[in-house]
């Protein structure tokens, strides 16, 4: 059941990235949201009725969202190694700020929060990625938010900003693979980033209560 029709306001992280530029123009689109408000590290070269950028460095979080207000709190903040420079630095955006931005959406009044995580997430992993990625669903968790929804997709399909060596290919032999990944093996597809954001609006906007963890298999 979804909630009662109102017009929502939502704070999103992450929107210039690959899942989080889909969000947001989805999430601008939606009639049912006034105001969208993008935590961002630079001014995006957007002007929309809706918008409202908040400028500031990631380590201000979440102080830099003091005052700010909000029902719905959106997250699609994560890095890789090779752009992040270490495992610290990766650590403190894909996780850290994270938790930060979880935290000043709470404090912003946001009851209903969704993150993208990834499948195979897990704070006991001996993957210093997946550990990352596990730790901060646990320590999203403890936020009290009425519902939170952690997406757990697999391979991400859609066009990177920054160029990958190889990804092209990945992402085709991805699609091959997806027909044959049946049964358990679901969780594993490839999922379009358009189809991870829809599904984060949806879920959101939706009257479920508590964690719900959300995979490819789900999502596709």
């Amino acid at each position: 059941m979804n909630e009662p029709h109102r017009q929502y306001s939502a704070l999103i992280s992450g929107a210039t990235g690959l899942v989080g530029e889909q969000l947001l123009t989805l999430l601008l689109n939606d009639p049912a949201y006034a105001m969208v408000i993008a935590v961002v590290r630079k001014p995006m070269e957007m002007n929309h009725a809706k918008l409202q950028q908040v400028v500031t460095g990631f380590e201000k979080l979440p102080a830099a969202m003091e005052g700010l207000s909000a029902d719905h709190g959106y997250c699609c903040l994560g890095t890789t190694i090779k752009t992040a420079g270490s495992k610290e630095k990766q650590y403190i955006i894909d996780h850290d700020y994270v938790v930060a931005f979880a935290a000043g959406c709470q404090k912003a009044g946001v009851t209903r929060f969704a993150v993208v995580s990834s499948i195979g997430a897990n704070a006991g992993s001996s993957n210093f990625y997946l550990r990352t990625k596990g730790e901060m669903e646990r320590d999203i968790i403890k936020i009290p938010f009425q519902a939170i929804f952690i997406m757990q997709p697999s391979f991400l399909l859609g066009e990177r900003k920054e160029f990958r060596a190889g990804e092209k290919t990945a992402i085709s032999v991805m699609k091959v693979l997806n027909s044959f990944m049946v049964g358990p093996l679901k969780k594993y597809r490839g999922v379009r980033v358009k189809a991870v954001a829809n599904v984060m609006i949806n879920q959101v906007k939706s009257g479920k209560q508590g964690v719900t963890f959300i995979r490819s298999d789900v999502i596709s």
